[in-house]
């Protein structure tokens, strides 16, 4: 498979779990019980992406500055600040933040009375939508490295796309939306990542934005995302219990399996 092929299923993929996470509300039995796992789902692919971003990522990022024959690794580090600060001001500067599932406080059946202002929802919709095109270009720029380190980063960034979904159509539906609503927006959302792919993919030969300049970036942000944004999340949803910790752990072992399956097949 070429690499233009493998990120551009990558990016789909991606996008059709932000879509099936929204669609999930409908019917309210499956919501319900979706909503009970998504603290486990959360604390496995956090677990996952933190283990990704630091032993995949930066490591990479410094062969490929070392190797190159670059000075020193001041600059790279600086596109890691970059990518975690930017992620930062997009994702709770310019809109809110909102916790997963909890803006829902009618009934899935009938959405008649909002409970979150269009425009709050709309607000939140456009950050994640932001959030959601990085996503695709650490998708890419990872693929650009190698096949193991990109399938790793998708499988990571593919982890929490499900939730995501789940908390636009939750935002769309507390501002008294319907499923057609929730179906568009969060098809919207997905295809801001499919977007990312595709930019950073045709940058290189356009602006000369190589892959040394986008991995450090993707990194930062794939750090920022898992350290200062999925994990708050699961202890926010853990109630103190030590079974979500443990989902975290789960997701760290699950990324040296498939690390190693990777690295058995590939070779």
């Amino acid at each position: 498979m070429s690499l233009f092929f493998q990120v551009l299923l990558f990016g789909v993929l991606a996008a059709a779990a932000n879509v099936l996470g929204g669609l999930i509300l409908f019917p309210s039995k499956l919501h319900s019980n979706y909503r009970n796992a998504l603290r486990y789902v959360l604390a496995l692919g956090a677990g996952f992406m933190l283990s990704v971003t630091l032993l995949e990522i930066f490591p990479e990022t410094i062969r490929l500055w070392t190797g190159a024959g670059m000075d020193g690794l001041y600059k790279p580090m600086l596109l890691v600040i970059a990518g975690y600060l930017l992620t930062q001001f997009l994702g709770h500067t310019i809109a809110p933040h909102f916790d997963l599932g909890e803006e829902v406080h009618c009934d899935d059946e009938e959405h008649d009375h909002a409970t979150l202002s269009t425009k709050t929802a709309y607000t939140a919709v456009a950050g994640l939508f932001v959030h959601a095109f990085f996503d695709g270009i650490s998708i890419a720029a990872a693929a650009e490295v190698n096949a193991q380190v990109g399938l790793l980063v998708f499988l990571a960034i593919f982890l929490h796309k499900f939730p995501e979904g789940f908390t636009i159509g939750s935002m769309v539906l507390a501002a008294g939306k319907n499923w057609t609503h929730v179906f568009a927006t969060t098809a919207l959302v997905g295809s801001a990542t499919l977007l990312g792919v595709l930019v950073i993919y045709f940058a290189g030969d356009i602006f000369g934005l190589t892959v040394a300049y986008a991995l450090p970036v993707a990194g930062g942000v794939a750090l920022y995302v898992s350290a200062s944004d999925l994990i708050p999340e699961v202890n926010h949803h853990g109630e103190r219990t030590a079974l979500t910790s443990l989902f975290i752990f789960a997701g760290v072992a699950l990324f040296f399996l498939t690390q190693q399956l990777l690295h058995s097949v590939i070779g």
